[in-house]
C-alpha cells in the first residue's frame, strides 16, 4: 500500500513544534554557558542535519561541558569517551565475543558501545591512533561498522568531538575533513567576567552540596529522525540564494581556503537545518552564518568572517523584522546580539522609514523589559546602553519637529 503524502498544513505544525523543542534546548544551554550562543545553535543545526561537528579551544572553555549537557537534554542513546594514543578499539566498539571466537567467528559485543549510539562525543579525538581513526571514518562516512564478516548499520545521528588544537598531521586530515563544522570555544572576555563568576560559584556549590537539579530531556532522537525523513521538503533553494552561495564559495576559494564540491553540497543541509531551527521551511541569507565555521586552520577564521559577515549583517539590516531572539526568555547573549544589530542600524547613515524606525524602537523597549528580568551587573549595564541609544535616537534629526 502506498502511503499518502503528509498534509502540508500538518507538516508545518510539525516544524513549528520541532522548532519549539530546539529553542527550548538552546535556551537551557544558553542559561548555563555564557557567550556560547552560536556554538549552541550549531550543535543543534548539526543534529538536525545529521552532520558532525568539532569544537576546538584551550582547556577550561566548556567544550566537554556543553556537549555533555546537550546530550542530557536529548532522549537518545549516548556514548562518550576520552581518547589517547593508547586507546584500544574494544574500548569504543566493544570487546571481542570470546564464545563466538572459540567457534571461529570474530565479532564484537557492541551493546552499550559506540556502534549502538545515536549521539557520540569523543574528547581529544585527534590523539587517537590509526586503528581507531580508520574504524571511525567508516562509521562517520557510511553509518556502518564492520565486526568481522558482519557489517552493522549504525544509528548515529551526529558525532561531536573536542580538541585543544587544530590537527596539523597529514594522517589526521581525513578525520578532520569529516567534520563539516569546526567551531572555536575560547575564554570569555572581561565583559562577561562577573557573570562567569556568578555562574561558576553556583555550579561549584551544586557539585559540593549534591543539589544538582535534574534536567529532563527536551528533544528525542525519534523527533530528529522523523524530521530528517521529511528533509527533502527543506532542501529546496531559491535561485537568488544559490547565486549568492556560488559567489561566496568562489570568494572563499579565492582566498586560499579549500572547500571541496562535496563539502559545498553538504553545507546546503546545514543552511536548511538552520531554517528549521528557527521554524522556517525555507532558507534566507542569514543562514550563511554557517560559513564562518568551515575553516581549515585558525588563520582562516578572520578571513571567513570578513567574507560572510557583510552578507549576514546586510540581510538583517534589510529585514529588521527577522528577530534573532525568542521573547522574554531570551538569553543574555541573544539580547546582546540583537542590541548590537539595532545599534548599527539606528546609527548608520542609511535612511529608515517611519515603520522601520518605530519597529526598532519597539524592539529596544522589549529588550529593556527582558533585561530588567535578569538581575545581573551585565544586564544592568546593557539597560543603560539601551537608554543611551534611545536618548540618541530621540535627539536625532529623525525626530525633528
Amino acid at each position: 500500500m502506498v502511503t499518502p503524502p503528509p498534509n502540508p498544513r500538518a507538516f508545518h505544525v510539525d516544524v513549528a513544534r520541532a522548532s519549539a523543542s530546539f529553542q527550548d534546548v538552546a535556551r537551557q544551554l544558553n542559561a548555563h554557558f555564557l557567550d556560547k550562543q552560536e556554538i549552541i545553535r550549531l550543535m543543534l543545526v548539526s543534529a538536525i542535519a545529521g552532520e558532525h561537528m568539532v569544537i576546538i579551544g584551550p582547556p577550561g572553555t566548556a567544550k566537554s561541558a556543553m556537549i555533555n549537557m546537550f546530550a542530557r537534554l536529548l532522549d537518545a542513546r549516548y556514548f562518550e569517551y576520552l581518547l589517547t594514543r593508547f586507546t584500544e578499539p574494544n574500548e569504543l566498539f566493544g570487546p571481542v565475543d570470546i564464545a563466538a571466537f572459540r567457534e571461529g567467528r570474530y565479532v564484537r559485543r557492541v551493546e552499550g558501545m559506540l556502534p549502538q549510539a545515536e549521539i557520540v562525543f569523543l574528547d581529544e579525538i585527534f590523539k587517537s591512533n590509526s586503528a581507531i581513526l580508520n574504524s571511525l571514518l567508516h562509521v562517520i562516512n557510511e553509518r556502518r561498522f564492520s565486526s568481522g564478516a558482519q557489517v552493522l548499520d549504525v544509528p548515529l545521528i551526529s558525532l561531536y568531538a573536542a580538541s585543544n588544537e587544530v590537527p596539523n598531521d597529514d594522517s589526521l586530515a581525513a578525520m578532520f575533513d569529516r567534520f563539516l563544522l569546526r567551531v572555536l570555544s575560547d575564554n570569555l572576555d572581561s565583559y562577561h567576567f562577573h557573570e562567569l563568576m556568578n555562574k561558576g560559584i553556583a555550579l561549584e556549590v551544586e557539585k559540593m552540596t549534591g543539589k544538582r537539579a535534574a534536567i529532563p530531556p527536551m528533544l528525542s532522537a525519534r523527533e530528529l529522525r522523523a524530521l530528517q525523513a521529511q528533509f527533502d521538503r527543506f532542501m529546496v533553494f531559491p535561485e537568488d540564494f544559490l547565486a549568492k552561495y556560488k559567489g561566496l564559495v568562489f570568494q572563499i576559494r579565492s582566498e586560499g581556503i579549500s572547500l571541496s564540491d562535496r563539502r559545498a553540497v553538504k553545507l546546503l543541509k546545514l543552511f536548511a537545518a538552520s531554517a528549521v531551527f528557527d521554524g522556517r521551511t525555507r532558507v534566507h541569507d542569514g543562514d550563511f552564518f554557517v560559513l564562518r565555521h568551515i575553516w581549515n586552520n585558525l588563520d582562516q577564521v578572520e578571513l571567513l568572517e570578513e567574507i560572510v559577515n557583510p552578507v549576514v549583517d546586510g540581510y538583517y539590516r534589510e529585514h529588521p523584522d527577522e528577530r534573532r531572539f525568542i521573547g522574554p526568555q531570551a538569553s543574555l547573549e541573544d539580547l546582546l546580539a540583537e542590541l548590537t544589530l539595532i545599534r548599527e542600524l539606528l546609527t548608520s547613515t542609511a535612511e529608515l522609514s517611519d515603520i522601520q524606525l518605530f519597529s526598532q524602537l519597539k524592539n529596544l523597549n522589549e529588550i529593556k523589559s527582558a533585561l530588567a528580568a535578569m538581575p545581573s551587573d551585565t544586564a544592568g549595564r546593557m539597560i543603560r546602553e539601551v537608554d543611551q541609544l534611545l536618548e540618541t535616537v530621540f535627539a536625532s534629526s529623525k525626530f525633528g519637529a
